[in-house]
């Protein structure tokens, strides 16, 4: 059976004092005689006390608004249409708090285009923001000017590690990419040459791409029985005429 959660009102009555004395000690506000505050936070400790969240923001007058930042999906990659859905469905759950959402996306492809729509994010002066963090450089420099406005930022698919954020929502990307490869050598006699395609104008600014490319290849460097060659192709853009020219030339270039 769960052990019964303490209230402020339970504390008070521990204490012998009142509900408005427990809680300026809890929110550090107010004058409380030391021999009180101390005692306060030893039955605050003993009882594993910790307060209720929900409760405090449905009391709470502020209004918070979320702004997420995500690429735009598309027909070549779908990849990103459930994420927006995912959000939407997870504020209607929140329906009887006050948060409240916008839904920002940029353009893969373009490094212009994301750090336009930052500018946008600004605009709607979000309460916190949820990032897909696909371009390294402009990623960056955008964490950078949340933290200045102290408004804490999550990062989904991928994360920046020298950036302050508050929490990651995906997969480690680089053992992702070793698992690729384990899988890939696998199912490749040993003999045969893998070609690792990835489509990105500027593959190393595209950190996602770059960490499970990095993956992929460590495996084979360090642990992989095939010993074919393994041949990169980055292709800029998602052109499937330009894909089609990049493969072939690829396929003309290695043949035995």
């Amino acid at each position: 059976m769960p052990l019964k959660k303490s209230r402020i009102k339970d504390i008070a009555k521990i204490a012998g004092v009142s509900i408005g004395t427990v809680d300026r000690v809890i929110h550090n506000r107010g004058e409380v005689a030391e021999k009180t505050r101390l005692k306060i936070e030893r039955i605050l400790k003993d009882t594993n006390y910790s307060p209720n969240l929900m409760a405090q923001v449905l009391k709470s007058k502020k209004r918070f608004h979320l702004v997420s930042l995500l690429p735009t999906p598309s027909e070549d990659n779908s990849f990103w249409k459930k994420h927006s859905l995912g959000i939407a469905r997870a504020i209607d759950e929140l329906d009887p708090f006050p948060v409240t959402h916008s839904h920002v996306t940029f353009d893969m492809q373009s490094e212009k285009d994301f750090q336009e729509k930052t500018g946008m994010v600004f605009g709607f002066k979000p309460d916190g923001v949820l990032l897909a963090p696909i371009f390294k450089s402009e990623s960056t420099i955008f964490c950078s000017q949340l933290q200045k406005e102290n408004i804490p930022v999550v990062f989904i698919d991928e994360y920046i590690e020298s950036t302050d954020f508050l929490a990651y929502i995906g997969e480690n990307i680089f053992r992702s990419g070793r698992v690729a490869g384990q899988l890939a050598d696998m199912i490749t006699p040993e003999k045969s040459d893998i070609l690792v395609v990835t489509i990105a104008r500027n593959i190393s600014n595209v950190h996602h791409l770059a960490n499970r490319t990095e993956g992929f290849m460590s495996y084979f460097n360090n642990s992989a029985k095939n010993k074919g060659k393994i041949i990169i192709v980055n292709i800029p853009t998602p052109s499937s005429d330009d894909i089609k020219t990049a493969i072939d030339k690829a396929f003309l270039e290695n043949r035995e």
